[in-house]
């Protein structure tokens, strides 16, 4: 169509074209392009008004003679509203050689005029003809096809001063690159819907490039997160891609998730144990509020509970079997040093005096069992926590000790520990739910649960996950930390992930092991922060300003992924079936439960 034509289109047709409810009327039907649709279009020479909002549309027309790896993606991870479309039109390779056959006659031609005239080289005519015969041996062999490409790009704001600075933006970044663009002056509507996504190639404004040009256009080579396999973390919110990880093929196999209350980071993790599940991943998580049993009863795992009144019982003295390639003085002298770190613990802080009688009360209470590092212990009984306490009376000095024990032995908190173990773990998912448990002997529990889970880990080696949700809980006392960071630091020896989670971010990184556990940590997570801890993670992990408020204002299951030194913005998503499965929303467990009762109801009266 000539120009005079558009225009006088143009004139004649009105500049607005709102969406009239009689036509919806007469059509008897709402469709779905009414639905979305915006209530009255405007179109410009420069851009379309949809509604509230300013669309423009501009085109790519020319390119380097090189395109380096990449060199699309700061367009791509640009941190802007917009549409790209890439069509791509395949040039029957006969039709392409004989172009270039043309082509090639011209630039001869050229070349031997010069020559005729005693002109001097021209090295771009000689760069032309070289390319050129370089490009027909390729297609002619099949290495390389052509294609006609149209790049387009659709820009969003909500006034066209917006879209002015993310036009200057993108043209800055693509005429560094010597590459060209031109808005689509007098075609806002056909660059607009060849930004659809309706596959409709309506600008046909294409450039031909060859296949290697071409691959450096792929969208999906960005500043992304992923890698060849493992599983879905989220999405990154920059570009939409996948960011996919297995964490066993890091240089380590731990993480740290950070977050304020309810900001999804107990979400977050059900949602990878529940996948990591699928790959075959034993798993298992020490949990103090009983947010993973639900996650256990789905996937057929086995959810202990250890209370003071629990049926379930861990006996700290259980020793691990002794492998061919170990010494059992190494394995007992090990457990015995965990274990006066435990009495630390339980006892409220032991003198150097009083930390000498427990290690060698530890030591004589094994040897009463036939227990030495002289020969292999392997299928021997333990000891209980009664037998110490017998050995440790019987040794001067040891009154205060004995009296402090004794509320563990004999007293209320007596069935907790001074029990031979009764639970097995050789199952794929397993959670030791300590909600109620006192605070109080949270953290002697769960350095309880940690040390039988290490013992069982080190029996046969196996891909396995363990999860410390609260973690801070652990990070409260010195013992505790340095147990929990001497298991991250070894477990990759025995094929164990350490994911540790906290909201208490402030207590985590004070500890003298908390950054050492977020150092040897290879995947961090950080979700929605508070105001009052936000400037330590700042610190921390080197956030620029922008990355510090995302962490302020990020909804639930939004903030930042690490992986190394690299990071993106995440979002967690879920379907439909693993939701309904790891939720931990109040008024979702309700509506489940009822849901689940109405069921019952119904098959019981059938």
């Amino acid at each position: 169509m000539a120009l005079l034509d558009f225009l006088k289109k143009k004139e004649a047709a009105p500049e607005i074209v709102p969406v009239l409810p009689k036509d919806i009327y007469q059509r008897g039907a709402l469709d779905l392009v009414d639905t979305i649709a915006p209530t009255a279009l405007k179109i410009g020479s420069r851009e379309i008004e949809l509604g509230e909002k300013f669309a423009r549309a501009f085109y790519t027309i020319s390119y380097p003679r090189f395109l380096s790896d990449g060199w699309f993606a700061p367009v791509v991870n640009l941190d802007k509203v917009l549409d790209i479309s890439i069509f791509i039109h395949p040039v029957d390779t006969a039709q392409a050689l004989r172009s270039l056959q043309k082509k090639v006659a011209e630039v001869q031609s050229q070349i031997a005029e010069r020559e005729n005239r005693g002109l001097v080289r021209d090295p771009l005519l000689d760069a032309s003809y070289q390319n050129i015969e370089a490009l027909r041996d390729q297609l002619q062999q099949a290495e390389e096809k052509l294609f006609d490409v149209g790049l387009y790009l659709a820009l969003y704001g909500d006034s066209k001063d917006e879209i002015d600075k993310t036009e200057g933006d993108i043209r800055g970044i693509l005429d560094a690159k010597l590459v060209y663009t031109k808005p689509a002056l007098f075609q806002q509507e056909q660059g607009f819907r060849s930004c659809l996504p309706l596959g409709t190639d309506e600008l046909a404004v294409n450039t031909k490039l060859n296949s290697g040009p071409l691959s450096s256009l792929f969208p999906f080579v960005s500043f992304d997160l992923t890698s060849d396999r493992g599983i879905l973390f989220g999405i990154n919110r920059h570009n939409s891609s996948l960011i996919l990880f297995d964490r066993f093929s890091l240089e380590n196999y731990n993480s740290v998730v950070f977050a304020k209350s309810g900001a999804g980071k107990s979400y977050a993790m059900k949602l990878e144990v529940l996948r990591s599940l699928m790959f075959g991943t034993d798993v298992i998580v020490i949990d103090p509020e009983r947010e993973y049993e639900q996650l256990a009863e789905a996937t057929g795992g086995r959810s202990f509970h250890i209370s003071l009144s629990s049926e379930h019982h861990v006996n700290p003295f259980d020793l691990p079997p002794v492998k061919e390639d170990e010494d059992p003085k190494d394995i007992l002298r090990s457990n015995i040093i965990n274990l006066v770190g435990l009495f630390r613990i339980m006892l409220g802080g032991l003198s150097p005096e009083e930390d000498a009688l427990v290690d060698r009360a530890v030591t004589e209470t094994y040897a009463l069992k036939d227990i030495t590092g002289d020969a292999d212990f392997t299928g021997a009984e333990p000891p209980l926590l009664s037998d110490f306490e017998t050995v440790l009376a019987g040794m001067e000095g040891s009154e205060s000790l004995v009296e402090r024990l004794s509320k563990y032995t004999r007293g209320t908190w007596a069935g907790f520990m001074n029990q031979a173990t009764n639970i097995d773990i050789n199952q794929q998912f397993v959670v030791f739910s300590i909600r109620d448990m006192e605070d109080e002997l949270k953290p002697v529990a769960m350095y309880v649960i940690t040390h039988y889970i290490w013992n069982a880990i080190r029996r046969d080696l196996k891909k396995r996950l363990l999860v410390v949700d609260e973690a801070w809980w652990m990070m409260k006392s010195e013992d505790t930390a340095s147990f929990l960071y001497s298991v991250a630091k070894r477990g990759r020896k025995y094929y164990l992930g350490v994911a540790t989670i906290t909201q208490d971010v402030e207590d985590f990184l004070k500890s003298p092991y908390g950054r050492p556990i977020l150092t040897n940590s290879s995947l961090q997570l950080l979700l929605k922060q508070s105001p009052t801890t936000i400037d330590v993670l700042q610190q921390t992990f080197n956030l620029t300003d922008e990355e510090k408020y995302l962490l302020l204002e990020a909804g639930v299951g939004e903030g930042l992924f690490f992986a190394g030194l690299k990071h993106v913005a995440i979002k967690v998503v879920a379907s439909y079936t693993e939701d309904q499965i790891i939720t931990s929303d109040p008024s979702q467990l309700l509506a489940i439960k009822e849901e689940k009762a109405r069921f019952a109801s119904e098959a019981n009266k059938q």
